[in-house]
C-alpha cells in the first residue's frame, strides 16, 4: 500500500489522527528525499583511478612500520602501526585486527580512544592485506597468528589484549586458543562464521577469476556489499568502495584476488571445536543488525565461551567502529578496565 493510500485509510478510521499522520508522512517524504540526495552514485565516479594493492597512496593515521620475515622461502614484510598512549600509560597493549575486506587504518577512531585511555595500540595489516606483502604462499591460521606474535616479540610485548573485527575477530579467537598465555583479553567485534555452517561473511571477490573484470559490476557489487554492512549510510563509507574499485584498475588486481582466495578457508574450523577451551575473558560486541538472526546466533556462540559476554547495539550493522564508534569504544574500554 502506498503512503498516500495508508494516509487515506488512517483518516477514514480516525479523522483525529490526520494531522499527526500528515506530519509523519511529510517527515517520511523529507527523509526519503534527503536519503536519495545522499545516495551513492549508480556508477563509479569518473575521477576514481587505480589504487595500489599495497595502499601506498592511502594515508594511515599513524606511522607505518614493517616487520621483515622469511616465510616459505620468500622475504615478506608485515605492516603495522604502533601508537603510544596520549594519556598516562597504563602499561597495557591492545592489538587490533581488521576484517576481510579492510585494512588496519579503519581502526583510527578506536586507536585514538584507546591511546587516550593510556593503552598502547598495535594495529596490524594481516599478510596479504593493506600495506603488507601479498606473497603467493600457503596461508593458514597458524601463519597469521605467528606473524602477530612475531610483531609483539619484536616490540618487546609479552602479553596483550586482542580486538578483532569480522574475520579479525574470528582469527583473534584462534590466537587466544593457540597462545593462551599471551592474550589477556579477547574482543570480537561482529565476528564472522559463528555458525558451523559458515554463514558468516567470508571474503569473496565479485570479479575473482575473470581475466578482465566488468568494472560496473565490480563497483555495484562492492557498493552493495558496503551498504549491507551499514544501517545508517554516510558518504564517507564510499572511501572503502573507492579503494576496492581502484584495486580492479591496478595491474596487480589478479594477484590480490589469488592471495585472498588462498585465505578463504581461515574460518573452516567450527567454533564449537575450540571455543569451549578458551579461558580468556572474552567480549563479543557489535551491531545487532548484522544479517538474519544475528543476536541469537551470537548468543549461542558466546554460550560456548567459559568467560564470554555479549553486548549488541540496536540499529547498528556489521561495522560498529565506523557506524557508532563512541558506543563501541566505550564498551571496549569498560571491558578492558573492569
Amino acid at each position: 500500500m502506498s503512503v498516500l493510500k495508508k494516509l487515506a485509510a488512517l483518516e477514514y478510521r480516525d479523522p483525529g489522527k490526520k494531522v499527526a499522520v500528515l506530519a509523519a508522512t511529510w517527515l517520511f517524504i523529507f527523509s526519503a528525499t534527503t536519503t536519495l540526495a545522499q545516495s551513492p552514485p549508480g556508477s563509479p565516479p569518473a575521477e576514481w583511478g587505480p589504487v595500489s594493492i599495497n595502499l601506498e597512496e592511502i594515508p594511515y593515521p599513524y606511522p607505518v612500520q614493517f616487520l621483515h620475515r622469511t616465510l616459505h622461502g620468500q622475504d615478506v614484510r608485515i605492516a603495522y602501526m604502533d601508537a603510544t598512549p596520549t594519556a598516562p600509560a597504563n602499561g597495557r597493549t591492545v592489538v587490533l585486527l581488521h576484517g576481510s575486506s579492510y585494512y588496519s587504518w579503519y581502526w583510527e577512531n578506536t586507536m585514538k580512544a584507546l591511546t587516550a585511555a593510556g593503552f598502547r595500540v598495535v594495529a596490524v595489516d594481516r599478510l596479504g592485506w593493506g600495506r603488507s606483502s601479498k606473497p603467493v604462499i600457503p596461508y593458514d591460521v597458524n601463519l597469521h597468528g605467528s606473524n602477530v606474535m612475531a610483531i609483539l616479540d619484536h616490540l618487546g610485548i609479552e602479553q596483550a589484549a586482542i580486538a578483532g573485527h569480522s574475520l579479525g575477530g574470528r582469527l583473534g579467537s584462534s590466537y587466544a586458543h593457540i597462545y593462551p598465555d599471551r592474550v589477556t583479553h579477547l574482543i570480537m567485534v561482529n565476528p564472522i562464521a559463528l555458525n558451523n555452517s559458515d554463514r558468516g561473511r567470508m571474503w569473496s571477490a565479485p570479479s575473482a577469476g575473470v581475466p578482465e573484470p566488468d568494472l560496473q559490476a565490480h563497483y555495484a557489487a562492492n557498493l552493495r556489499q558496503e551498504q549491507n554492512r551499514i544501517v545508517n549510510w554516510k558518504p564517507e563509507y564510499m572511501e572503502h568502495v573507492r579503494i576496492r574499485y581502484g584495486h580492479a584498475l591496478s595491474g596487480d588486481f589478479h594477484r590480490l584476488n589469488l592471495v585472498r582466495s588462498m585465505n578463504s578457508h581461515l574460518t573452516a574450523l567450527p567454533v564449537d571445536a575450540f571455543w569451549p577451551s578458551i579461558q580468556t575473558p572474552t567480549l563479543l560486541v557489535g551491531g545487532a543488525e548484522d544479517g538474519p538472526n544475528y543476536p541469537s546466533t551470537a548468543q549461542r556462540a558466546v554460550d560456548l565461551l567459559p568467560n564470554g559476554s555479549l553486548v549488541l547495539f540496536p540499529n547498528v550493522g556489521h561495522n560498529p567502529h565506523l557506524e557508532s564508534p563512541d558506543l563501541l569504544n566505550a564498551e571496549i574500554l569498560r571491558f578492558l578496565t573492569d
